[in-house]
């Protein structure tokens, strides 16, 4: 039986998801860019070395913001990105010289937020984090010198007032990575989860699809243990009444005891019967298994003029074991009645060390165990043990009977 598992797509979703929020981000990343330009443009307004700050600042902002358009949407790999990175160092360089400088560390931010997005390494991210920090107090530095007179430049003014600043884009690192970090782990356990739903569903179809089968392969079973048993009972109540038939007139008494095997026989076929359609129905009646054999111990003494002493350990066993003791018992008795004329018989099953011990022996003609052939029952027999892991095996001497010895493990021990 195949069954045909599609692969799980859980984890492609994922990923889709994964890229609808940087698709998101980035939209929300150039929104940010374009209202911080604009007020950074708006605020140029002190002429540095005689020049109008919005000559130099409105041509470089608009390469930033296309520059990073185009690293948006156009470039995918990361080391494509990285002579991007640098023209983005550069124009807000230029941009921190000829503006106010108030927007800058936005600018920063912005770009890193971007940086932080296309990253899958923490490393990388650290790395960027404090090439700005150092680029950015290096531009502050060279603007304030630049704009300074000439003996007024204040080194640690200008770091005591980047001090915010630098808080700010440490700040700023750790929320974005901390939350790129949450949501990729959450869109992982997320997908982990959706593949093992999706999988147990499979399972749990293939395990009604797997239990539909045992159940037809079962009626299968049952239908040729049908044919098998209750057929060749049958014929041979047929054989047996027509023999009865040729012998009524000379020999009146082995025509009786042929009619009481003929009997005898239909009523195990009739029982057989019955058990398979219960099988069928997937009736259970519950009974034990001592019960079930003393039912065909009954069924065979009632009106046949036989005798059947018995000693019954009640055991509890599978389907397969109890069926395989009823109908070797039922078989045994069969044989005994039509080849060994037998009319007493000696039951016994016992539990003994992990295994099932049975005998079944009749006062019969017997045979030399030489000439003994095994037919159709005793062969069937043989090879039922032989699978459930038992043995059986015969003995019989001439004028001495039939004995049919089993053995077979206890549920768990084969």
């Amino acid at each position: 039986m195949k069954f045909n598992f599609r692969e799980p797509t859980t984890t492609k979703e994922a990923l889709d998801k994964l890229n609808v929020f940087h698709k998101y981000a980035k939209f929300f990343i150039l929104g940010a860019l374009l209202i911080a330009s604009a007020f950074l443009i708006a605020g140029s307004i002190e002429p540095l070395f005689g020049v109008p700050a919005w000559y130099i600042t409105l041509p470089v902002t608009l390469l930033f913001v296309v520059e990073n358009i185009v690293k948006l949407w156009a470039v995918q790999s990361f080391k494509s990105k990285i002579a991007f990175y640098v023209v983005d160092v550069l124009c807000l360089l230029v941009l921190a010289i000829f503006s106010s400088g108030t927007l800058i560390t936005t600018m920063y931010l912005i770009i890193l937020t971007e940086y932080y997005l296309s990253q899958n390494r923490l490393g990388g991210s650290i790395f960027m984090c404090v090439a700005c920090i150092v680029v950015l107090f290096s531009t502050f530095a060279l603007s304030e010198f630049l704009r300074s007179a000439p003996g007024e430049y204040d080194f640690l003014a200008v770091l005591s007032s980047m001090v915010s600043d630098l808080m700010l884009i440490v700040i700023h690192f750790l929320v974005i990575n901390f939350a790129i970090f949450f949501y990729k782990k959450n869109r992982e356990l997320t997908a982990k989860n959706e593949e093992l739903n999706e999988t147990n569903t499979k399972l749990n179809a293939a395990y009604l699809e797997l239990q539909e089968l045992t159940a037809l392969e079962e009626r299968q079973r049952i239908a040729k243990d049908i044919h098998d048993t209750a057929g060749h009972s049958i014929t041979t109540v047929i054989m047996q009444t027509e023999a009865a038939r040729l012998v009524i007139d000379r020999d009146p008494a082995d025509a009786k005891r042929k009619i009481a095997a003929a009997n005898l026989q239909a009523k195990h076929a009739l029982e057989e019967l019955r058990e398979s359609v219960h099988l069928l129905s997937g009736q259970d009646g519950g009974v034990t298994l001592k019960s079930q054999l003393l039912e065909i111990v009954h069924e065979s003494t009632d009106g046949t003029g036989i005798a059947i002493r018995y000693d019954i350990d009640d055991v509890d066993l599978c389907d397969s074991k109890r069926r395989f003791l009823m109908n070797t018992l039922k078989e045994g008795i069969s044989n005994g009645l039509r080849h060994g004329n037998a009319t007493a018989f000696w039951f016994e099953l016992k539990k003994e060390d992990g295994r099932i011990d049975m005998l079944l022996s009749d006062n019969g003609r017997g045979m030399k165990i030489s000439n003994l052939k095994e037919g159709f029952g005793l062969s069937g027999m043989t090879r039922r043990a032989k699978s459930l892991g038992g043995t059986v095996w015969f003995e019989t001497e001439p004028g001495e009977g039939f004995e049919i010895h089993l053995t077979l493990p206890l549920d768990g021990d084969a």
